[in-house]
């Protein structure tokens, strides 16, 4: 199994905001993945704004091997 299938397997998956995510901030994410728990840095999606510590996620990009772009998962 090459890493393609573990690319398009991040996107859509639900995490929650470890460190503030926000425009000019890298933040940090954590995703339940692989039979574990992974951290990533974390940059909101275009138009997105500050995603406080807590805040659910959705992955929308996964730019290997650490990085991926996040949206709210649910609206306040």
């Amino acid at each position: 199994m090459g890493d393609t299938g573990a690319d398009a397997d991040m996107v859509g998956m639900i995490g929650r905001v470890t460190g503030t995510v926000g425009p000019g901030l890298v933040g940090e994410v954590i995703v339940r993945i692989r039979g574990g728990a992974e951290h990533f840095l974390a940059h909101p999606v275009h138009g997105t704004g500050r995603l406080a510590v807590g805040t659910v996620v959705t992955v929308v990009e996964y730019l290997p091997p650490r990085t991926v772009y996040v949206m709210a998962a649910y609206d306040n």
